[in-house]
């Protein structure tokens, strides 16, 4: 993780994983009433995002597989919060960091953990070896 797509790739989840937490926070804080789901949703995209960065900056076997497992539950939040956001509206009254594929974070959120888990992937041998 000390070379610089490593370090690039852990700047863009601290940026998600403030700007995840803030929204989510924020509306929890406000308008929870309006759409619990949604603002739980984006709540839990904020830890994910968290544990993420924190794993992929340690770079050890237990900071890389607990990023595996973040980037994983992420890709699978993504699109089935995606999905369903496309195909029922109205389940999510209010956006999550995950609406629309993160359409509203420009569809950064479906990419950076197919990107986090290709980085893992990459430096697999150099971090057992």
């Amino acid at each position: 993780m000390n070379s610089g797509p490593g370090r690039v790739l852990v700047a863009v989840y601290i940026l998600f994983a403030i700007a995840a937490t803030s929204r989510a926070g924020l509306q929890i804080a406000t308008k929870f009433d309006e759409a619990p789901v949604a603002y739980l949703l984006s709540a839990f995209a904020a830890v994910i995002y968290i544990v993420a960065t924190v794993g992929l900056a340690r770079g050890d076997r237990i900071g890389r597989r607990t990023a595996i497992v973040c980037c994983t539950v992420e890709l699978v939040g993504v699109l089935t919060v995606g999905a369903l956001s496309l195909l029922d509206p109205a389940l999510f009254p209010d956006d999550t960091v995950w609406s629309d594929f993160g359409g509203g974070y420009g569809y950064i959120p479906l990419v950076l953990p197919v990107l986090g888990l290709l980085w893992l992937r990459r430096t697999r041998s150099a971090a057992t070896g």
